[in-house]
């Protein structure tokens, strides 16, 4: 237990007052939520794993604010926490994901034929008469003034420009029922979680079969060396991990498995239970969506035959241990270079109507190195993991054109999108 939590009855011993953080310098969702009203109706209360309040807010009083994004400012301990804490979890939820609120179901697409991508075309004086479906087509993301493009249905996905986008990639995160959460589990819960992914993982056969490989007995070389080619979760230096108490007892029961090409990856209790990564270089994002989808359809089938399913509800869809990755918890990414567009004072807005967020290349406590920025999608709950590629697909492909023409010496005005 992170905090030992097991002194909270003591707590009592003073009054709310005196116990309600100060979060009069915080910048996070937890804080813009959490009142002293709520913390006095909350404080008492506690999972029946023994998580409790102060647990679950920890990492937001530690860190007030972060210089690259919004942070959440709460973490769940086990699956219950959002369910008892649920007078502050559930409008934390919906300030993070849009407006998504108590009553939303949340939808799973993980057929990765429904990805299409709609690329504007050349004028219509242009139009072919082929079978490439050549149609006339306004995309969304053009302002409603402007020009009617033409544009190819493509089968979907496979035609980022390689010129710019360096490398794909598709995660998500999966909990084990039943196991409380990296931020409350003991040693002996962490031990079994792996011991579990190592003998379902150990099934899978062909593009994805492949090894796993405990930190515990790796070189500091060997891990950094795959930390280096973003193959594995860096050390736990971040003060959000570490505030959670998700580094405790490193490196104990923590280790990647991969496959033989390192194209397909698990991270093993790492942020969550599993991380379950697809990857590769260059903009084929509908190759790295495919292995993405069919390899986690089969670990979740792999996991449910040895009596293990992963936490799920209509409500939250995939339950996580950050409230910023329920639902799909997916997070579609590109390492693209973007250096004219970077500059302009148009780029934050821009991406925020395209629904995607920037990083550094080296995660999110980063800066973008050499106008190469990681863009991903900014939402993952209340959308199908098929929509949210679909929008970094589409939204990538904007940027690009976008950086060709400040390239050329060209405005982008035209280009500005509307919000999605």
């Amino acid at each position: 237990m992170p905090f030992g939590n097991t002194h909270n009855s003591l707590k009592m011993n003073y009054s709310a007052e005196q116990e309600y953080p100060d979060l009069s310098q915080h910048n996070n969702y937890m804080a813009k939520v959490l009142t002293p009203e709520l913390y006095a109706s909350l404080r008492d209360k506690e999972t029946p794993s023994g998580f409790t309040l102060d647990d679950v807010i920890q990492t937001g009083i530690d860190n007030p604010g972060h210089p690259f994004i919004m942070t959440v400012g709460c973490v769940a301990g086990d699956e219950e926490t959002y369910e008892v804490f649920q007078d502050l979890m559930d409008p934390v939820i919906e300030e993070r994901h849009g407006g998504y609120k108590p009553s939303d179901i949340h939808k799973t697409d993980l057929n990765f034929e429904n990805l299409q991508v709609n690329r504007p075309g050349p004028h219509p004086d242009t139009r072919s008469t082929s079978t490439d479906q050549v149609h006339i087509y306004r995309p969304v993301w053009f302002p409603l003034n402007h020009l009617t493009l033409v544009s190819r249905t493509f089968q979907g996905g496979d035609d980022l420009d390689p010129n710019y986008v360096l490398s794909s990639r598709v995660r998500t995160g999966r909990s084990i029922r039943g196991f409380c959460l990296p931020p409350h589990c003991s040693r002996g819960e962490r031990r079994a979680i792996e011991n579990l992914s190592i003998e379902s993982l150990d099934v899978l056969d062909g593009e994805l079969k492949g090894k796993y490989y405990a930190l515990k007995n790796m070189t500091e070389e060997e891990q950094q060396q795959l930390i280096d080619d973003h193959f594995l979760f860096d050390k736990p230096v971040s003060p959000l991990l570490l505030a959670s108490g998700m580094a405790r007892d490193w490196p104990d029961g923590r280790g990647i498995w991969h496959n033989d090409n390192k194209s397909f990856l698990v991270w093993v209790n790492e942020e969550d239970h599993l991380r379950v990564i697809s990857m590769e270089k260059g903009g084929n994002m509908r190759e790295v969506f495919t292995r993405f989808c069919t390899g986690l359809t089969k670990i979740e089938s792999l996991f449910k035959e040895r009596g293990h399913e992963f936490m799920w509800n209509e409500h939250l869809g995939y339950v996580l241990t950050c409230p910023s990755n329920l639902g799909t918890g997916l997070r579609a990414g590109v390492h693209v270079k973007l250096p004219n567009l970077s500059k302009s004072d148009k780029f934050g807005e821009i991406l925020t109507r395209l629904r995607l967020q920037k990083r550094g290349t080296g995660g999110v406590d980063t800066a973008a190195v050499g106008g190469v920025f990681d863009i991903s999608n900014a939402d993952r709950l209340g959308f199908s993991e098929v929509e949210l590629v679909q929008m970094v697909v589409d939204g990538v492909n904007l940027l690009v054109d976008m950086e060709k023409s400040l390239e050329a010496g060209d405005t982008i005005d035209d280009m500005i999108p509307e919000q999605k």
